[in-house]
Parts: C-alpha cells; structure tokens; sequence
C-alpha cells in the first residue's frame, strides 16, 4: 500500500484549496455534497487526518466517520423523504477506490430508483439546495 498523498482532492477540501458543499463538519470529520452524484443527496463523509482508505483507517477515526455517516443518514432519510440509504466504500484501486482519503459514499434510495451512472457531473444549484437540505434537516 502506498502513503497517504496530501496533494489529493479530498485533503485540498479540507485545507480550503477546492471549494465544496458542505453538510456538516465537527472536530473530526468533514461531509460534503459529491459534484458527481448517483442519487439525490449523495454525500461523502471523511476524516479529518489523514487516511487512505479502510485499510489504514485507526479505530479513532473509523468510529468518528461511522458516528457522522450516522448522523448523515438519519438527516438524508428526513430531507429526501427517502426509503433507506446504501453506504459505499471502496479501498485501493482494485477495489474500486479512485480518490485515496478515507470517504464514505451516503446515497439517499427510493424504492424503484436506480442510482445514476457514475462520473456524469451534476448541476452544481442542484447539489448545492440538497446540501441546504441536508444540513437542515441535521
């Protein structure tokens, strides 16, 4: 496994190089609107240390994201009106992993509603009212 690269898009969220939608941020853990989203809601949920992946992750910081993920879920379940929520992590590139900051997809689902194709942009107002949704309903 290789270290953990500061330079990757994640880590320049957090330092305030990329601007992002934020949905809610405590000592530990920062979450934010995905810009290419699957479904309506979709959020990333990281670490505020640095991380690769599960694979590294120490207990501390596993148990902070599960604590936010929680959090999150709850508030997208209410701000979408949502039937459940599916939690994607991938780690390393053949598991699926193409940025290497821990994160935790969070994707509000309605019964019957596939999740969009990934890697298709979406519309940058849209993200940012779900964002609103979401912190509102924390």
């Amino acid at each position: 496994m290789s270290a953990y690269d500061d330079q990757n898009i994640f880590a320049k969220i957090l330092r305030g190089e990329i601007p992002s939608f934020k949905v809610y941020e405590d000592d530990e853990t920062f979450c934010f609107m995905d810009i290419m989203p699957r479904s309506d809601g979709h959020c990333l949920v990281i670490p505020k240390t640095p991380c690769r992946n599960l694979l590294d992750a120490t207990p501390a910081q596993l148990a902070a994201c599960m604590t936010t993920v929680n959090k999150v879920a709850n508030a997208c379940m209410k701000a979408f009106d949502a039937d459940g929520i599916s939690l994607q992590q991938f780690s390393e590139a053949a598991g699926g992993q193409e940025v290497f900051h821990l994160h935790f997809h969070i994707h509000p689902r309605h019964e019957g509603v596939p999740m969009r194709p990934a890697g298709t942009m979406g519309d940058m107002d849209v993200i940012k009212a779900h964002a609103a949704a979401i912190a509102a309903a924390l």
